[in-house]
């Protein structure tokens, strides 16, 4: 059986050679040299106006092209003219909410998760705005560690009590940056539509936030039956810019959607007004010739077979001192799932309770002064979570 190559991966990453370990949570990843080299190749020999005839500008917008096209790619989209790019993940969930606001109802509903900020917080401003009915799929304690009120899930078993005839979108995570948790992302699709269908909802559109999700696992739209999701590059090895998935029946019914996704003059690209630079978008088509070589057969679904596999022997240690005998006498408890599995993404958090408790931010400076690890603390923009535990 083949396994990740552990230090030919690393070697594609200038900022591992110190030995530095980034572990400051799933908000960032580092930068692949050939992304850089890239957006300084094209900002130094193609940084022109895209669309014109002359040859530079014509290489300038075959560059970004292939940003789109590379991108369709990665996630399983039927066509590049399905992808949008943006500035932030945030940005592209606001313009996305403003588009289809024309199409929703005044007595219709909204459910979110109260995860990332990035998904949630437009739906609820929409929400309030119009007046809707805006509830949230809430997070359950595991059966398994009901001594451990910071070990929660998504359960399915809650989301269908949510579901009614008035049900217009559900946007919810792939993957939660706060307790590292998979979702089974095609079954909780496949159910939200079989319930909305019965309980007769008018229409019911489905968003899903794959931020923590995207370096971790395979984002497969046609195999999901989505109709919008977005991740952001940055935090898959890549430029500093954000992608969203729009269905090409959506963006077909929904004039508004155009207005806001598309230019105006129907040029070969796809940019919000203030969205990434050119150079960026290029930047990007470093990302899937990476993820592709960690494969000995060059295919993208056995490269994440493989990440997901290695993160397993990286986090078994982690998880098995966390949840040891001593942990447990010092007041540790895990925040999410104590154990590992295909469920789990390498994304640990932890508190120290009790009588012995600890402030997140002296753990987080005792690591800083033994030197060589960088981790973090705080809500990592998923307020209502941390809120809630």
């Amino acid at each position: 059986m083949p396994t990740l190559d552990v230090e030919k991966a690393r070697s594609q990453f200038p900022s591992l050679k110190n030995g530095y370990i980034f572990a400051d949570n799933a908000g960032g990843s580092q930068c692949l040299k050939d992304v850089v080299d890239r957006v300084s190749d094209y900002l130094l020999n193609t940084n022109v106006q895209l669309g014109a005839d002359y040859s530079v500008s014509v290489e300038s917008t075959q560059r970004v092209n292939d940003g789109m096209k590379d991108t369709a790619v990665l996630i399983n989209a039927s066509s590049p003219n399905e992808i949008v790019f943006g500035s932030s993940s945030t940005s592209l969930v606001e313009n996305l909410v403003r588009a289809i606001d024309s199409d929703i109802f005044d007595d219709e509903e909204i459910i979110i998760t109260g995860e990332h900020e990035a998904n949630v917080g437009a739906w609820t401003k929409l929400a309030k705005r119009r007046g809707l009915a805006c509830k949230t799929w809430a997070h359950t304690v595991l059966p398994e560690t009901p001594n451990n009120p910071y070990a929660v899930q998504l359960a399915i078993s809650s989301l269908t009590p949510l579901i009614s005839a008035k049900t217009r979108l559900v946007a919810f995570t792939a993957c939660s940056n706060i307790l590292g948790s998979v979702v089974d992302v095609e079954a909780v699709i496949r159910r939200i539509r079989e319930v909305a269908k019965e309980k007769g909802a008018r229409r019911v559109e489905i968003c899903i936030d794959c931020v923590a999700y995207a370096p971790h696992r395979r984002i497969n739209v046609k195999k999901w039956d989505v109709d919008y999701c977005f991740f952001s590059y940055y935090k898959v090895y890549g430029t500093h810019t954000a992608v969203m998935f729009v269905r090409s029946e959506c963006l077909n019914r929904l004039t508004s959607l155009a207005h806001h996704f598309l230019k105006v003059d129907s040029s070969p690209y796809k940019l919000q007004p203030g969205g990434p630079g050119y150079e960026l978008i290029y930047g990007t088509t470093g990302v899937l010739p990476y993820l592709k070589s960690l494969a000995p057969s060059d295919d993208i679904d056995e490269a994440f077979n493989l990440i997901a596999e290695h993160e397993q022997n990286l986090i078994a240690p982690l998880l098995d001192f966390l949840t040891s005998a001593k942990a447990r006498e010092r007041g540790v408890l895990i925040v999410g799932s104590e154990h590992g599995g295909p469920t789990r993404v390498p994304t640990v958090s932890f508190v120290v309770v009790g009588k012995n408790l600890v402030k997140s931010r002296d753990v987080v400076a005792v690591f800083d002064k033994k030197g060589g690890m960088g981790i973090r603390y705080g809500h990592f923009y998923a307020y209502t979570l941390v809120a809630s535990l």
